[in-house]
């Protein structure tokens, strides 16, 4: 019995199986082998290394790059990585000469030869793509300037993490409407305005992919010099609302304009106009049940206004002036300062004063005379009505306007797959997500890891991508967390589905355990890649 459990080992697989086989199957090892080199005295080459900062950052488990080793330790590593290969080699010496080569080849081209063969390997849609943005934050001070070329500066900007008070860098994604697969991959300045490169990377995007579907970016890509740059591409994009033109749009359209959208609580509009030179179709949506919180926001607003206005009045009202007129304009010149309200019944008052104190004799003459106003605060009921208008309500802008088949509907549905943006960020901020515990310490390696975070969003969302796909299809269901049928389950709920998955060894035959139907049905929908880390026997 004792000589047979000696010959016994258990090693986890769980869900990095999954991961494997994506890898596998966008042909990522050779890619990034062909790309930074090989040597044939390396254990571990970059295709392995990368595919397995991978696993380690879907592995979903606080496990920083300089506890790198130690994710791998009991798991099914050959069996993942490849023959030979065991967590000794996988230390942090080797992952930072990994991201050092990274970084000597180039973050963007490495990233861009993956997403080429991942698109062409998967079937990715091309008619839509979506450009976003996110700041991610890192500890550490990087006070020194970096002469490097191209390299980027950790510094302070604005903060979409919430956290002022430590550095970033800023990462840019575009991805396809097909599942959200990023299919470029930039890291920039902690400082860099959206505005001032969104269009530059559109353009230089379109021409790498030959792109001829529509290009999606949220309002820092609509300026008159951003649409110029845009050129012949075709675009929508949201209006931001702090131009004067759409300002007078959201206020005075007609009410009568507006119709029924296929989405409950929407309605929508459509207005041509010319901006920068380029004619354009701008679709007003109004969302109904922004209007009602919006109403209630320009309320609040009132309220809280006639408050600070009337504290201002009152100082106001203390003041000596020796011009009446000039009492007057300063008192009107306080009121242009409030949205919501104005003067009313405003008076300039003569005050008299004497060379002696108390009360002056009939007939004296006022040693000088000064001005005060007295007025009430009212509200500006024409403001307040205006701004309650144009609640719930922005615009969509789009240069498409000769297609009938790019209806409002269709617009507004492909405006709010900038969504898709917004999740693969979310999944790069999990705290469960490697990275966020990493100090590195150069920019360097820095935008090479997070090169690696962005390979990690592709695997992920095409991983789920192929099962909502597969399970479309077939037309099936899977059960979601709360045991209801679903045809678009998240990946992460997926992973859960498989922990406990272990490859057993016994008398050096490979088998694996805990493989239960319900697992094996849902191995169903994710390939032969996926399936020949579990399938063994």
């Amino acid at each position: 019995m004792q000589s047979r459990l000696k010959k016994m080992r258990v090693e986890d697989i769980d869900h990095l199986g999954i991961i494997a086989g994506i890898v596998d199957q966008i042909g990522l090892e050779a890619l990034v082998n062909d790309c930074l080199g090989t040597h044939v005295q390396q254990k571990v080459s970059p295709g392995q290394g990368i595919k397995a900062m991978i696993l380690n950052g879907l592995g979903f488990v606080s496990a920083p790059l300089y506890l790198y080793e130690e994710f791998f330790v009991g798991k099914a590593t050959e069996h993942l990585l490849g023959e030979g290969i065991g967590p000794s080699h996988l230390n942090d010496d080797y992952l930072g000469r990994l991201l050092d080569k990274v970084w000597a080849y180039g973050p963007s081209q490495l990233f861009s030869v993956v997403s080429m063969a991942a698109y062409q390997a998967f079937g990715l849609d091309s008619r839509r793509y979506h450009l976003d943005s996110s700041s991610l934050s890192v500890h550490g001070a990087y006070e020194s300037a970096n002469d490097e070329p191209g390299c980027i500066e950790i510094t302070h900007g604005y903060s979409k993490d919430h956290r002022p008070d430590l550095k970033q860098f800023v990462v840019e994604t575009i991805c396809t409407n097909d599942g959200g697969v990023p299919l470029a991959f930039e890291v920039a300045s902690g400082n860099q305005s959206d505005k001032a490169v969104f269009a530059a990377r559109l353009k230089t995007f379109a021409e790498h992919w030959s792109v001829e579907g529509i290009l999606v970016a949220d309002s820092a890509l609509y300026s008159a010099d951003n649409l110029a740059i845009l050129g012949s591409l075709r675009w929508i994009t949201r209006v931001p609302l702090t131009l004067s033109a759409a300002q007078a749009v959201v206020t005075e359209i007609d009410p009568e304009a507006f119709v029924a959208s296929e989405r409950d609580g929407y309605r929508l509009a459509r207005v041509c106009t010319t901006y920068g030179g380029i004619r354009q179709g701008w679709v007003v949506v109004e969302n109904q049940t922004r209007v009602e919180t919006d109403c209630q926001q320009v309320d609040k607003q009132v309220a809280k206004q006639l408050i600070k206005a009337t504290k201002q009045l009152r100082r106001q009202q203390t003041l000596e002036f020796n011009c009446a007129a000039d009492a007057r304009r300063q008192a009107e010149a306080l009121a242009t300062r409030w949205p919501y309200h104005c003067l009313s019944q405003l008076d300039v008052v003569e005050q008299h004063h004497y060379a002696q104190s108390g009360r002056p004799k009939t007939g004296a003459t006022p040693t000088q005379v000064t001005y005060q106003i007295t007025a009430q605060i009212v509200a500006d009921d024409v403001a307040i009505h205006q701004a309650k208008r144009k609640a719930g309500r922005f615009i969509l802008a789009i240069n498409v306007i000769d297609d009938d088949t790019l209806t409002d509907e269709i617009i507004l549905s492909d405006y709010k797959g900038q969504s898709v943006s917004e999740q693969g960020f979310g999944i790069l901020k999990d705290p469960l997500f490697f990275t966020f515990s990493v100090f590195l310490k150069t920019p360097e390696r820095i935008v090479a890891l997070a090169t690696i975070m962005g390979l990690s969003l592709m695997v992920y969302t095409l991983a789920q991508r192929q099962v909502r796909r597969a399970l479309d299809q077939a037309n099936e269901t899977l059960l979601d967390q709360r045991k209801r049928p679903t045809q678009t389950p998240s990946l992460r709920w997926i992973f859960q589905k498989f922990q406990a998955i272990h490859l057993v060894w016994l008398n050096e035959q490979p088998q694996v355990s805990n493989l239960s139907p319900e697992r094996l049905n849902i191995l169903r929908f994710l390939g032969a890649p996926c399936q020949k880390y579990y399938l063994i026997c």
